[in-house]
């Protein structure tokens, strides 16, 4: 069980840094590639626009819900753990692994 513990909070780790990442990368999309809008702009320059600013806001939208996803469930894990822990007299996951 110690490996598998183990395993599953590398796991939701590596989720909650990989949300991150995306959340970044969408805030970058939004700032840098989309940027602020031109004041008169041409059709095709607004239907640019519009899609390099859906395309940041989706992947910040996903990032962050990846971040929530991620913390709650290694939130539980951890509580879960500990639950163990007092009910089976102190088992320490990471010591023996």
């Amino acid at each position: 069980m110690n490996r598998a513990v183990h395993h599953f909070k590398w796991i939701f780790d590596s989720v909650i840094l990989a949300g991150m990442i995306i959340l970044f990368i969408g805030l970058c999309y939004v700032v840098v590639k989309a940027g602020i809008p031109y004041q008169d702009p041409s059709l095709e320059l607004q239907i640019k626009y519009a899609v390099n600013m859906g395309i940041g806001e989706e992947l910040t939208k996903d990032g962050f819900g990846i971040i929530v996803f991620g913390s709650m469930v290694r939130i539980l894990l951890g509580l879960l753990l500990r639950r163990y822990n007092k009910q089976h007299g102190g088992f320490d996951d990471l010591k023996n692994s």
